[in-house]
């Protein structure tokens, strides 16, 4: 396959490194967890599924996982074939903690999809096969943010359509963060449809990975979120990575290291089917995601510890708090 696990990481820590330049020094009076009425040494987790609606497989296990197991919430790649099984979900489930994945690339070799607006519109989103690029930097050269803004549009307002009701928006392959441009498109329409993005506190140890250009860029537009009364999350931990071997030590470190405040940490969940394994290599290390966050030993783990399972739908009393 052409992308390996490994290179997904590394894609989710740039995610990582370029979120965290969300908002500049914390300005807030209380911080996020005192916000939502915990304590200012509460560790709050979000288990977040990303890349729901990939494929069958893929929907099966995060539905299991969140009905069950430590899951809280999960993002959706409206894109995808596996859509209208996970919006029939959402309507049955109108509870279900599921936003938007927001998607301009399609990475894998065999398995591609192409853009929910008309083709013809945004021709920059499109590699010489007709599908997504494979990659983010491949779309940052290509596409312009008119293009990007049109597709991120398309795909809020499909998801609507199906019923729907995202609870946030994030970026697959954090293309939407690799160009100042398409991350002021980001927050323009996180801000129009009224729908929180993630964006992650600003900590200098992650600006010194950006340029100057970005990081000022970022920072400026980031800026505009301080009024909006959406939520900017205090640490993301992008997935863990690893070989199979290593990987549920290193979740089980991650939880050990947790710091007090609201911390996101990305899983990518599937079944090790015939299907899923058609599609990606990585398919043994989403079953042992699933498995590690559906464990009672992972619970007892988490409840030794302290911490306190949130999702993103716990950020809507801030909402009601703003309209106050």
């Amino acid at each position: 396959m052409l992308r390996t696990f490994g290179t997904m990481a590394l894609v989710s820590a740039s995610l990582a490194a370029i979120a965290g330049v969300g908002i500049a020094t914390r300005c807030y009076a209380e911080t996020l967890a005192e916000k939502l009425g915990y304590s200012a040494e509460d560790k709050l987790l979000i288990v977040h599924a990303d890349d729901v609606g990939m494929c069958h497989s893929v929907n099966m296990a995060t539905i299991d996982a969140l009905e069950k197991g430590m899951v809280t919430c999960g993002s959706i790649m409206i894109p995808c074939p596996g859509v209208p099984e996970i919006a029939e979900y959402c309507r049955k489930n109108p509870e279900a903690d599921l936003g938007i994945h927001l998607t301009l690339t399609a990475e894998w070799q065999d398995y591609r999809w192409g853009p929910v607006a008309p083709r013809s519109e945004v021709p920059g989103l499109l590699d010489p096969d007709g599908f997504m690029w494979h990659g983010e930097r491949d779309t940052a050269r290509h596409a312009s943010p008119a293009e990007v803004e049109k597709e991120v549009r398309a795909q809020i307002d499909k998801a609507l359509e199906l019923g729907i009701k995202p609870t946030h928006i994030d970026s697959h392959m954090g293309t939407l963060f690799v160009r100042p441009d398409y991350f002021q498109v980001y927050i323009k329409l996180a801000k129009e449809y009224g729908i929180p993005p993630l964006v992650v506190e600003y900590r200098p140890e992650l600006g010194l990975q950006l340029g100057e250009e970005l990081a000022n860029a970022l920072r400026a537009l980031a800026e505009q979120m301080k009024a909006t009364g959406f939520p900017v999350l205090d640490y993301i931990i992008p997935d863990v990575g690893g070989t199979f071997e290593t990987k549920k030590k290193r979740y089980e470190q991650a939880l050990r290291n947790l710091k007090p405040g609201v911390t996101e940490m990305i899983v990518h969940l599937g079944y090790a089917d015939e299907e899923l394994r058609g599609i990606t290599n990585s398919a043994p290390m989403r079953q042992l995601d699933y498995e590690f966050f559906t464990a009672e030993s992972t619970r007892k783990l988490i409840d030794e510890l302290g911490i306190k399972l949130i999702g993103w739908k716990e950020f809507e009393k801030l909402r009601s708090t703003e309209k106050k």
